[in-house]
């Protein structure tokens, strides 16, 4: 695995673990009782419902705990003016007046419908370390390529709609 992850990815991360753990748990296992309790297990949805519960509710569980022991610590270090880690890009295709917008994050905060791209993406790997004013030339694959302006660089750091992907 060994994502790249900032501090605040594997703290929220064992957040939900925690709630998981203390919160959901708990719960999850009371419904499972309470539904074997019912008697006869052939028929009872309850009873296959809580366990499903049960077991997704562990499986993310178990993937977050290996995602933070496999984490590779990593941090910004780009300049306030360059495109880095938790910094919002707007870009423009030469000779189109539409700009987009795109958030640089770590993989688990990744949602390019929501514009949010990692550094490993071919867009994030070629803007990172450009300034406004710089040309970023994208390559997806050995047939398609293109070219950016970057139009403005804002560092807004993490917000809120920054939440840890679904897997």
């Amino acid at each position: 695995m060994h994502d790249r992850l900032t501090r605040s990815d594997i703290r929220k991360m064992q957040e939900e673990i925690d709630h998981r753990t203390l919160v959901e748990r708990p719960k999850i296992l009371k419904a499972v009782q309470e539904a074997r309790a019912q008697g006869d297990l052939s028929e009872n949805f309850e009873y296959y419902a809580a366990r499903k519960a049960n077991r997704e509710n562990n499986s993310r569980i178990n993937y977050l705990t290996k995602m933070i022991e496999t984490a590779i610590i990593v941090e910004d270090r780009s300049a306030e003016d360059q495109v880095g880690l938790n910094k919002k890009v707007t870009v423009k295709f030469p000779d189109e007046e539409e700009t987009e917008t795109y958030k640089i994050v770590t993989s688990v905060r990744a949602d390019s419908m929501e514009g949010r791209i990692t550094p490993n993406s071919p867009l994030g790997r070629a803007l990172m370390g450009k300034r406004a004013g710089d040309l970023a030339h994208v390559k997806v694959n050995d047939k398609l390529e293109y070219d950016v302006e970057i139009v403005q660089v804002e560092n807004v750091g993490e917000e809120e709609s920054d939440t840890l992907r679904r897997f």
